[in-house]
């Protein structure tokens, strides 16, 4: 989940940079991936990777491309972050759930 927040962050930057005109748009949704990824790392206690992770995919070359891009990689992240909260000890549910909600959100804000 960690290299999955660093990655959605990755992506929106990337979608940013593409589309300087999303830039005010995407950079708090890619802020709070970083916040996630800092929180899960250290709530399972371990290291933020040193480098900076790549973008899953280049962003689309226009920016409604980019946008459907970001709400399909939310989408499966949102999958994903709701499997690990239904699987995760008690004191880990909480933050992951809140995680799933901020990724269900996200999607909306990118319509």
């Amino acid at each position: 989940m960690v290299d999955e927040a660093l990655g959605l962050a990755a992506a929106y930057k990337a979608s940013a940079t593409a589309h300087p005109d999303l830039a005010d748009r995407l950079g708090p949704i890619a802020e709070a991936h970083t916040a996630h990824a800092t929180e899960l790392a250290r709530v399972i206690g371990v290291a933020l990777p040193s480098t900076v992770a790549a973008a899953p995919t280049d962003p689309a070359n226009d920016p409604a491309g980019a946008l459907a891009a970001l709400r399909r990689l939310e989408k499966t992240a949102q999958q994903s972050a709701t499997a690990a909260c239904a699987a995760a000890p008690a004191e880990r549910a909480a933050l992951l759930g809140s995680i799933t909600a901020a990724r269900a959100t996200h999607q909306e804000a990118l319509k």
